[in-house]
């Protein structure tokens, strides 16, 4: 089992990712002692070719929720079928005639 999480660890090191901030957001909690402030971030990592991911971190800086959003999407990695450069659906149609 430990064998397997290092591989895919170093797989996921060996690609070559891309990453993406999609949002960052400052939330403010109300507690008895006056308001805690943290930042919430969304991130995307992909490679291009069809391999995706994406996460969300929060912490009490910026840097540091862009970085827990980066690993947390490394860790969701998925594969979605390409056909060039689209995504392949299928399509379906009705024809009907007009009187």
């Amino acid at each position: 089992m430990a064998d397997q999480e290092v591989k895919k660890e170093e797989l996921r090191e060996e690609l070559e990712l891309k990453d993406q901030v999609i949002s960052i957001r400052r939330v403010t909690k109300v507690v008895k002692g006056g308001k805690n402030l943290s930042f919430s971030a969304l991130a995307a990592v992909g490679n291009g070719s069809g391999l995706v991911g994406i996460g969300k971190g929060k912490a009490r800086e910026v840097p540091q929720a862009i970085r827990k959003a980066v690993e947390d999407a490394k860790k969701k990695l998925i594969k979605v079928p390409l056909s060039e450069s689209t995504i392949p659906t299928l399509l379906e149609e009705r024809q009907v005639e007009v009187l």
